[in-house]
């Protein structure tokens, strides 16, 4: 590392302990959780964040921004989805979760480095989104909170030979140390370039299925494969005959599977035109609609308005 990054390191190591870590009540919660609120200043889209060890077991928190975390050195364990699984972070692994994600941090006895990159929600949808498209696997992790405030998923991976990743994380750190006025014009180039590099990694991994809770599994599967989701589809994705699925979803959710999917499309496509600068014939293809015209069709169907009337009428 050379002698400015690392004296960056320290400027933002410093700045840590000055920004705002308090911890507020979660707004719909009735398990007395925490979150932490937005640490940076009201006019920062985007804050990097340097922590090295702790000494203290966290106490389990969500956030209300998306986190984007990298362990230059050492290795840190954090403890998700309320205590019911141990992640160890190593040296070059990324750990990013989504607003209200919760986790905390396990003291690390080691010496252990790492950098974050925070972004608010609608900064992300506005200006980043529409360049990700292309991985939907990485578009539905970042739009499910729109939908499911209570999220959980997270991305984990080992990018220790992703020389780019690296090389992004450091001109970050460094940018921001500098405290210039235009940090935050210099900052989104280099987050999308980041945020493209974890989207080629990024693949969800299948969780294991409860056969007591397999509706809400092909719900959860729906959602994953929002453009491209069939019957056929979800009955070989699960080994049942699709009459089987069909009357399991109408017993369970009092829908087809065709109001389902409609449903969760047209929910999507809100996201989409609400978070996004999306052109509309954009947002048709990302929810499955080849055809445009389909998509207005099923829209006006739907809200008995137009996209673009939905979106002019103010209720977005």
């Amino acid at each position: 590392m050379d002698n400015k990054f690392m004296q960056s390191l320290e400027i933002l190591k410093k700045m840590h302990g000055q920004l705002n870590w308090t911890l507020a009540d979660i707004p719909g919660s009735s398990e007395n959780e925490k979150m932490f609120l937005w640490p940076g200043r009201d006019d920062e889209d985007i804050i990097i964040v340097v922590k090295g060890d702790s000494d203290e077991l966290q106490q389990f928190h969500r956030h209300e921004y998306f986190y984007f975390n990298y362990v230059f050195s050492g290795r840190q364990d954090m403890l998700s989805l309320k205590y019911d699984r141990r992640v160890t972070m190593r040296q070059g692994d990324i750990y990013a979760g989504q607003p209200f994600a919760g986790h905390a941090a396990v003291p690390s006895g080691g010496n252990v480095l790492t950098v974050s990159v925070l972004i608010k929600p609608d900064v992300l949808f506005q200006s980043f989104l529409p360049s990700l498209s292309g991985y939907t696997d990485m578009v539905n992790f970042l739009l499910n909170p729109a939908t499911d405030s209570f999220s959980q998923e997270v991305i984990h991976f080992n990018a220790i030979d992703d020389t780019q990743i690296r090389l992004l994380m450091e001109l970050m750190v460094t940018e921001y140390a500098r405290g210039k006025a235009d940090v935050q014009m210099m900052l989104k180039p280099l987050v999308l370039a980041f945020l493209l590099q974890v989207a080629r990694y990024y693949h969800p991994t299948k969780k294991k299925r409860k056969h007591n809770n397999i509706s809400a599994d092909i719900m959860r599967y729906i959602s994953s494969h929002i453009a491209d989701a069939s019957l056929q589809g979800i009955a070989d994705e699960f080994g049942y005959h699709p009459n089987y699925v069909c009357s399991l979803l109408k017993k369970e959710t009092g829908k087809n599977f065709s109001e389902i999917l409609l449903e969760q499309r047209m929910e999507r496509a809100i996201a989409l035109l609400q978070g996004t600068n999306l052109a509309v014939e954009k947002v048709s293809a990302m929810v499955g609609y080849s055809n445009p015209s389909n998509f207005h069709k099923a829209f006006r169907g739907y809200y008995n308005k137009s996209p673009r009337e939905y979106i002019n009428s103010g209720k977005i």
